[in-house]
């Protein structure tokens, strides 16, 4: 037996839905008796390339598939076995989906002839959807991995009873909006033989095959978001003949494609370049599949295939189907959607969490509040500079999970208010906070060990703060009377107390943080 025999005998013995045809190197559904009544699908080609193409046999898409050598079409003997396999289970009808290469279509299209000649109803789909040559050879573009597609297209319509003819007629539409092309940093070797073309280190290839013929430029190896846009750039090239027409609003299903030997890791960051590069031109993703769907031995590269799609299209590339190497898409809309969760509080300090959301609202709404106040004092910053602390606050509770220890969290916003808040407020804050941080910890929290991390450190904290458990008007009062303070630091202290008639801004500030905690522990109650 060759690797090929046992690939084939190893992919059967682990799925309970395959089973071999005695014989040959056909791969049959188990199920033969469901396929009564209803169109049979066959497809195939030369191995090395799989999960293609028996890794797509199953109730929804392929019923059999028939393997050659490594890159060798199969025989039309063995095709012509499937075909009547198929037909004698009952099948109204056989359609068979051929990569477009010479050796494929002159040995499916003998078979199909010949099981015509039988009687049996068989038609034939060629893929050709290779975005590489700008003016394709007599012998047409490539066959690649649109052909997956195509499987689980027809195979969708096959599975709700649709007649050979309108599955031609569909999926012969749908090819039209279908383009592939290929990269790789390494050539394939067959077994046995040496690699199929030479490729320096540190160059890529574009546009090759998957039979290890080389492609059509030759490149030094750049980012994944450089290759990508030059592979999309390529293939909606409208210059090209073979390109695949798109344009901004259109809607696609991509498959990112290892051709063989990428890592996973790698296929993700390919995978985010084509998302973004798409999403950039105004086209919208729809599905993506990403992973092993047609390799080439074990070439290290990437394939990316686009299909436009509508919502019929969708509706089939999201019907269930049986097969293995199938992947279990999303069937939501990909572009547009929210892929950011943010941290949930912890379930023990959600209240700090809303204390601290409503201390920064109504901070930057009292922005220009304060700042008023501070101009007949200071500078006119004093607003600014709350504003500052608060917007901090905002952005690092976006990205953090409040902590459950109060003195945790005093020691981040003592820090977040000395770096970002700044002026003599940003220092005096921190300094408070600090202070407090010790006294206040997860098994001491309450009443008392917060007077003590208080203290008399800064008196208008604690006036202010003993007025507002009081009564939330008495606060006001509180800040209100610093009319008749006089300033003993800071700029204030250099103005005549004739000329300071209103109340002090900072007073007014920590009145205002303190309502706004109040306000949220009475929503508690």
């Amino acid at each position: 037996t060759s690797c090929v025999d046992e690939a084939l005998l190893g992919l059967v013995r682990a799925s309970g839905g395959l089973s071999l045809l005695r014989g040959h190197r056909v791969v049959l559904r188990s199920d033969l008796e469901n396929l009564k009544g209803k169109v049979a699908l066959l497809s195939g080609g030369g191995s090395g390339h799989e999960p293609s193409h028996a890794g797509y046999i199953g109730a929804g898409m392929l019923s059999a598939a028939v393997a050659g050598g490594v890159f060798a079409s199969p025989p039309p003997g063995s095709i012509l076995a499937a075909i009547l396999s198929l037909h004698n289970a009952g099948a109204s009808g056989v359609l068979l989906i051929v990569k477009n290469y010479t050796g494929d279509r002159l040995n499916f299209g003998l078979a199909a002839e010949q099981a015509r000649n039988q009687g049996v109803a068989v038609d034939m789909v060629i893929v050709a959807e290779d975005c590489a040559f700008d003016q394709p050879s007599k012998a047409g573009r490539r066959g690649l991995c649109g052909t997956v597609f195509i499987h689980k297209l027809a195979g969708a319509l096959a599975e709700e009873g649709c007649s050979l003819a309108q599955i031609v007629s569909k999926v012969t539409e749908i090819l039209k909006g279908i383009g592939t092309l290929g990269v790789s940093l390494s050539p394939c070797s067959v077994p046995g033989c040496l690699p199929s073309f030479d490729l320096p280190p540190g160059d890529m290839e574009l546009g090759l095959g998957i039979h290890g013929e080389p492609g059509i430029k030759r490149s030094k190896v750049a980012s994944a978001d450089e290759v990508v846009k030059t592979m999309i750039d390529h293939m909606t090239n409208p210059s090209s003949q073979s390109h695949l027409p798109l344009k901004s609003g259109d809607s696609v299903v991509v498959c990112v494609n290892n051709l063989g030997a990428l890592s996973c890791l790698e296929m993700a960051v390919v995978t985010r370049s084509a998302i973004l590069c798409l999403e950039s031109l105004g086209v919208v993703v729809a599905r993506v599949m990403s992973g092993l769907f047609m390799t080439s031995l074990e070439m290290a590269g990437v394939s990316l295939t686009l299909m436009r799609a509508d919502k019929e299209t969708l509706r089939l590339i999201d019907a269930k189907t049986t097969a293995p190497a199938w992947p279990n898409l999303s069937s939501v809309c990909l572009s547009g959607r929210s892929y950011i969760t943010e941290p949930l509080t912890t379930s023990k300090r959600p209240v700090m969490h809303k204390a601290l959301e409503k201390i920064c609202s109504t901070l930057l709404e009292k922005q220009e509040e304060l700042n008023s106040l501070d101009r007949a004092s200071g500078d006119g910053d004093c607003g600014n500079t709350h504003a500052q602390a608060a917007k901090a606050i905002q952005e690092w509770l976006h990205g953090h999970v409040v902590p459950g220890c109060p003195g945790q969290l005093l020691l981040v916003l003592a820090g977040l208010v000395q770096e970002k808040m700044g002026g003599s407020s940003g220092a005096l804050y921190s300094l408070f906070l600090t202070a407090a941080a010790g006294h206040v910890t997860e098994g001491r929290s309450d009443a008392v060990a917060w007077a003590n991390g208080l203290g008399n450190f800064f008196i208008r904290f604690f006036y202010i703060t003993f007025l507002l458990l009081w009564s939330p008007q008495k606060a006001a009062s509180g800040a209100e009377a610093t009319r008749d303070l006089k300033a003993r630091a800071g700029r204030a202290s250099y103005i005549s107390p004739n000329l300071l008639s209103l109340p002090d801004p900072g007073a007014v500030a920590v009145a205002t943080i303190l309502k706004a905690i109040l306000e949220v522990l009475e929503g508690q109650k």
